[in-house]
């Protein structure tokens, strides 16, 4: 799941000097620093404060948007067959958007 929005760390490339991003893969990215001539990879701490600031890109409002609306159906579903069967359901869709949305810093 990607949890930045490119353009995030676009604006903070160009706000610090750094050139020639590249999103080597999934929530990766590298660019040259001010007067370098290798690439480094964007700083961790940096990424934090770029999430903190920013919050929850696209993709990570959509999987929240799912998880609460089918968690409300299974409970629907769940008060009108009165069997706890589709609150399993919600609960193991609900476990694995959580997961994903968990941000790794490396």
């Amino acid at each position: 799941m990607r949890h930045f929005q490119d353009q995030w760390i676009e604006d903070w490339c160009s706000d610090n000097g750094w050139t020639d991003l590249y999103v080597e893969r999934c929530n990766n990215y590298w660019a040259f620093p001010p007067g370098a001539v290798i690439p480094e990879p964007i700083p961790p701490k940096t990424l934090r404060i770029i999430k903190l600031k920013e919050g929850l890109c696209d993709e990570e409002k959509l999987w929240l948007g799912l998880a609460t609306g089918l968690t409300l159906f299974f409970l629907v579903l769940g008060c009108i067959s009165q069997c706890p069967i589709p609150l399993v359901f919600a609960f193991a869709f609900d476990a694995v958007t959580a997961a994903r949305l968990e941000v790794e810093y490396i």
